[in-house]
């Protein structure tokens, strides 16, 4: 059956297409590492008392974040891929027209380096790849997921997707994201 061949191959070389594109990717670890996860500890702090507390922890969590591998990827999953700047003909496919836009957006991706097995998140560089989500590799010798976890007050999480929600969280990531250092003033001034 040749034709199952061609189309095995074209499916693989649409995946390793997508995995090869330039994306934003930081990795951290150490000083770095502390110093980042302290910022965005603060911020979700400082969030949640803006927020009221009105809601259960839990759920507020929930709306502020997609927690896990499998959540992460379904969010990304439901946001539209983009469209290169240079592509602005394109005509959008029947099907996708009559898709309903997506509620949650994700502004980038922190993801434990250290996650094992590795194949738990190999899908995850590409799918955020096309949506042009960043991801924050997040690497501290064997506990990353640990580190993670304790964002969000559970025991471990492998990935956490940052919801854009305009609040203290997402302006600090934004300032990760374009290489500001996040120091003690700087989050001062957002809190």
């Amino acid at each position: 059956m040749p034709g199952r061949n061609k189309a095995s191959e074209d499916k693989l070389s649409h995946a390793t297409k997508l995995s090869a594109l330039p994306q934003e990717q930081e990795c951290y670890e150490g000083e770095r590492l502390v110093h980042l996860l302290k910022s965005i500890q603060r911020a979700i702090e400082s969030s949640r008392a803006l927020d009221g507390n009105t809601l259960p922890e839990k759920i507020w969590f929930k709306q502020q974040f997609a927690v896990g591998v499998n959540d992460v990827t379904r969010v990304l999953e439901r946001m539209a891929p983009s469209i290169e700047a240079g592509s602005s003909h394109h005509k959008p496919n029947v099907l996708c027209s009559k898709r309903r836009a997506p509620s949650v957006q994700l502004q980038a991706v922190l993801l434990a380096a250290d996650c094992n097995p590795k194949g738990l998140t190999k899908h995850l560089p590409g799918l955020a790849s096309s949506r042009k989500v960043p991801l924050i590799f997040i690497k501290d010798n064997k506990m990353g997921s640990l580190r993670l976890g304790e964002l969000v007050k559970i025991k471990t999480a492998i990935a956490i997707g940052i919801k854009v929600r305009g609040n203290t969280i997402n302006q600090i990531i934004e300032q990760i994201l374009h290489g500001d250092e996040v120091n003690h003033g700087a989050l001062v001034e957002l809190l």
